[in-house]
């Protein structure tokens, strides 16, 4: 039997069906397939039919000259958030999942695939909408896939024995970026404490509420992305020390919280760069 020859142009000059690149790259459909729910191989769904951009597919071809093992590949140094990034601009949750899922499996922990490849696709697919390189439907595609795979990953942070005491955590009114707020809650109680999700976009009152309300609450932690959020956390953070008469340490941080000397300008207790360092303020007490 002759074997037919590959007409890329079956779908553009551009681009082809991923049946058509595994002809091309001498693999099995699912081969191909695998390669780009693991994020190696870019790709896009248009009309119910994965394609692959021809120029894509070269530099794939150049990187890897022969068919790779997709199992060694997950052992290798990779830049998973990148490879994260692709299956969420592509809409592709089961695929953003088995990224996860792969790099889990290649060792990388729990706790860095929060800090290492959902946050940096997310911080990248943000820049890039903020630059008006992206439509915002990206970004909220892309925040509800992340949303997804941390309810799958957050049980797994969950600690045993006594805790180290309660924190609440949230986001002042108008500041809607809840990922960051959920991902620092779930570090926390890797570490020991017993948190309290607030959420995003949350009155100042409710806040207050759910300080006092909460048994045995060590901090209050207020997260600030968004420039435009920084009165209201300002506001918070006066609100909260007052109706605490100042005995419930309020620390901040966030893309919008910049420096040390900004966190105290908002007037909290102090700044958390990252969840290390808001570790080791909450341990220093």
């Amino acid at each position: 039997m002759v074997a037919q020859k590959v007409v890329v142009e079956s779908v553009s000059a551009h681009e082809m069906t991923l049946h058509e690149a595994a002809e091309m790259l001498d693999v099995h459909y699912m081969t191909a397939y695998r390669y780009v729910r693991l994020g190696l191989l870019p790709a896009h769904k248009a009309a119910g039919t994965w394609r692959v951009l021809l120029s894509d597919l070269r530099q794939f071809q150049g990187q890897n000259p022969e068919p790779i093992d997709v199992e060694d590949s997950r052992k290798k140094n990779v830049l998973w958030w990148e490879r994260l990034e692709a299956r969420l601009l592509a809409g592709d949750g089961s695929g953003a999942w088995a990224v996860v899922e792969a790099a889990l499996v290649a060792g990388v922990s729990v706790e860095d695939i929060y800090t290492k490849v959902l946050s940096p696709a997310m911080v990248s697919i943000g820049d890039q909408w903020a630059r008006g390189d992206l439509e915002i439907y990206y970004e909220h595609q892309a925040s509800a896939i992340v949303g997804r795979i941390m309810g799958r990953l957050g049980p797994r942070f969950v600690g045993r024995g006594r805790t180290k005491g309660s924190i609440v955590v949230g986001a002042p009114q108008g500041e809607r970026h809840g990922l960051v707020v959920s991902m620092v809650a779930d570090l926390l109680r890797q570490r020991g404490w017993e948190v309290f999700d607030l959420g995003a976009d949350l009155p100042a009152q409710s806040f207050i509420a759910a300080v006092k309300n909460t048994p045995d609450v060590v901090a209050a932690c207020v997260s600030v992305t968004s420039p435009s959020a920084r009165d209201a956390a300002c506001e918070l953070i006066a609100a909260l020390r007052e109706a605490s008469g100042d005995a419930v340490p309020i620390y901040v941080g966030g893309a919008a919280v910049l420096s040390a000397p900004d966190a105290e300008e908002l007037g909290a207790h102090g700044w958390a760069s990252n969840v290390d360092v808001l570790v080791g303020l909450l341990e220093q007490g």
